[in-house]
């Protein structure tokens, strides 16, 4: 009964001198083939977590995807392979003759149909979500839901490329029924879009898929066994349910809290609306950076990429940013570009070799995002962010908090022969390193 697990939840929540639950967390990672050679990855990949969680399901598998691509056409492969995007395909299509319940939320329209009419041919349930005719936007969230007690959330697209190409970064939780009935709430919202016609929304969203966590209400679990507040935060505001915090609300919440210093990673940073004309200005997170940086003293480093796709007003805006550090003011704010480099063979690949990480971390707390960070995916598309906050609490011998490992990834690409500083006079900054 689905809603058994809630009401544990709810107990545990109640009497929070209960033993909680040992909840796995896991971050997880995608390092592109030829990225760190010589350093052996630390975190476990993106494709395990996927493997690992569709082998502990027995009852259901919720994704909602942006699209679905985990095998390649013979275009895309001359020598990468996509042997890991083929055995999570694979799981997927036997899942249904195992007894378990598949269900898909992708947007429309998919590029791409192969994997999921094969995946509907096995009897699973594929709901085509046109978010376009209803916001103006996309599905772009990246999110699973398994037996409604396992989840993942993160940077990586249902695509062979983010599990071998692209540098992706992402949280798989296990045995938190109540996180990942939470999320399982943020797919119904998808999943009852897919069932309109008309591409309206309702009037009100139902009870049933209204948050069960909240900036103001956090779930309060135990991480590894370490105490955490922890929540679910959804975009664009037009199909949040009842009680779910805004995403961009929850990321300017976090930038506003933070203390000591703000690590953010993210593929594209914009103060604009990227996919409107005329395009309008969006300083929401650019003016709480820089009030971080220069009226508390934070000290902000922002890690962006570099491939043939980064915006080139991106690098203008960012050093907007850096001039601040000029005394008097003398801000501490820093802008580093990552590039993943590639072989001849790597480069003919569409849309791969790019850090497409989603993150902020802060001396307080852990941001885990599927947006890029411009308007219209907090306004029009449909994203998902968790935050995690373990500030304060005590951390027993051998355990360690989200927030230490998020640094300890973060420092290790910013400090990376991959990463470069970028300098207030730079010009042409990408199209010179793209390749």
């Amino acid at each position: 009964i689905p809603g058994v697990a809630w009401i544990e939840c709810a107990v545990w929540m109640l009497y929070s001198e209960l033993p909680s639950p040992p909840f796995r967390v896991r971050l997880v990672e995608t390092i592109p083939v030829g990225l760190y050679e010589s350093d052996p990855p630390s975190l476990p990949s993106i494709s395990d977590s996927w493997l690992s969680l569709l082998g502990e399901a027995n009852s259901s598998v919720h994704i909602a995807a942006f699209y679905f691509t985990l095998r390649a056409t013979d275009l895309e492969l001359t020598e990468p392979t996509d042997s890991q995007g083929r055995k999570v395909f694979d799981q997927l299509m036997q899942l249904e003759s195992k007894g378990v319940k598949l269900q898909i939320a992708v947007n429309a329209p998919q590029t791409s149909t192969q994997d999921t009419e094969n995946l509907a041919a096995t009897g699973a349930e594929i709901r085509e979500i046109d978010l376009q005719a209803v916001t103006g936007g996309i599905i772009h969230t990246k999110l699973w839901v398994v037996d409604q007690k396992h989840f993942y959330v993160g940077s990586a697209n249902m695509d062979w490329r983010s599990l071998s190409q692209v540098k992706e970064v992402g949280l798989a939780i296990e045995d938190c029924s109540c996180l990942a009935q939470d999320a399982a709430r943020i797919f119904g919202v998808y999943w009852d879009i897919g069932g309109r016609k008309n591409g309206s929304l309702p009037p009100y969203w139902p009870a049933r898929l209204s948050a069960l966590s909240s900036s103001q209400h956090p779930l309060r679990l135990k991480f590894n066994g370490v105490p955490a507040h922890v929540y679910l935060s959804s975009a664009p505001p037009q199909i949040s349910a009842r009680g779910r915090t805004d995403d961009l609300s929850s990321i300017l919440s976090v930038i506003e809290d933070a203390q000591k210093f703000i690590y953010i990673s993210v593929m594209d940073y914009l103060p604009l609306s990227q996919f409107i004309e005329p395009p309008r200005f969006w300083p929401a997170i650019d003016s709480a950076l820089r009030s971080a940086a220069c009226t508390r003293g934070v000290e902000v480093r922002l890690l962006v990429s570099c491939w043939q796709h980064s915006p080139a007003s991106m690098f203008i805006f960012l050093q907007s940013l850096l001039v601040l550090n000029r005394p008097p003011l003398a801000c501490d704010i820093s802008v580093n570009v990552f590039v993943v480099p590639s072989t001849s063979a790597q480069s003919k690949i569409p849309f791969a070799r790019v850090n497409h990480a989603k993150y902020m971390v802060t001396d307080r707390v852990v941001y885990i995002g599927t947006s890029n960070w411009s308007e219209n995916y907090f306004t029009q598309t449909a994203g998902v962010g968790l935050v995690v906050n373990q500030t304060g609490t005590v951390v027993g011998s051998g355990q360690v908090t989200l927030q230490s490992q998020v640094e300890e990834l973060f420092l290790r690409d910013w400090n990376s022969q991959y990463a470069r500083t970028l300098s207030d006079s730079d010009v042409d900054v990408c199209s010179r390193h793209h390749h």
